[in-house]
């Protein structure tokens, strides 16, 4: 069994997302089989998903990775 709290483990406030920012971070972090890229992964599939528990738990995993 396990405890499902929907919260940041650490926050995070963002002021001016910049997008090419990320994509270098990302490169920098793994590329496409890195940590990030595995986040997108499970961001992207939330949209797939009919039941909305899972897709918070996608989301919830997706924001934490």
């Amino acid at each position: 069994m396990w405890i499902y709290e929907k919260r940041l483990q650490y926050p995070v406030k963002i002021k001016n997302p910049n997008p090419m920012y990320a994509q270098i971070i990302m490169t920098q972090l793994g590329g496409p089989d890195g940590e990030l890229g595995a986040s997108m992964r499970y961001l992207n599939q939330r949209y797939s998903i009919p039941y909305n528990t899972v897709k918070g738990a996608l989301t919830d995993i997706g924001r934490e990775a």
